[in-house]
């Protein structure tokens, strides 16, 4: 079985994943389950009023969630580093990633080769987070991840475990025309 065949079937099983994103090590599972997003925030000890971000495979991907308007639309097509943008009113994802003040969600079309494939094979979004307890600093490798996420999670993907990731990705929101920064 090869790794992605495995990591998939972990995502299938409802079971928390550790795995290389186009940014940081994440934790992920599958976004439109409930109890698996509920791991995700146990695991990072972080209330489930903070929102999580969600991983997509393309553009037709992403618009079975929510609606793109034309500003989102030009970003995308033109951004070159990893960029997530904040949507408004997305559908069949799990309620506890949703901001519950204003029905929005963070979602970014992944552009590691991996995940992209990972979340393609899937057929739907993953979560993706800083593999971190929340209030800790974000890990810029694979070996500084707190052994207390890595004893946590259900399946860690044996890939990429040397690469060093300099930031999070950036987030975005769109207020009509204009974009709104809300993480450099």
């Amino acid at each position: 079985m090869t790794l992605l065949e495995e990591t998939t079937d972990k995502l299938k099983e409802g079971k928390t994943i550790l795995y290389p994103t186009d940014t940081v090590w994440g934790l992920g599972c599958d976004a439109s389950n409930s109890l698996a997003v509920k791991e995700i925030y146990k695991i990072k000890h972080r209330e489930e009023s903070k929102s999580l971000i969600v991983l997509v495979s393309s553009l037709h991907m992403l618009k079975k969630y929510v609606s793109v308007p034309p500003k989102a639309l030009e970003l995308i097509k033109k951004t070159t580093k990893p960029t997530t943008i904040i949507y408004n009113n997305p559908k069949g994802i799990a309620s506890n990633i949703i901001n519950k003040d204003d029905n929005t969600l963070a979602i970014r079309i992944v552009q590691d080769d991996f995940c992209r494939k990972l979340i393609k094979r899937f057929g739907k979004p993953i979560v993706s987070t800083s593999a971190n307890v929340s209030g800790n600093p974000t890990p810029k490798s694979f070996f500084q991840i707190e052994k207390a996420v890595l004893d946590s999670v259900d399946y860690i993907v044996n890939l990429h475990q040397e690469k060093v990731a300099e930031k999070s990705s950036t987030i975005v929101k769109i207020e009509g025309k204009e974009v709104k920064v809300i993480r450099e």
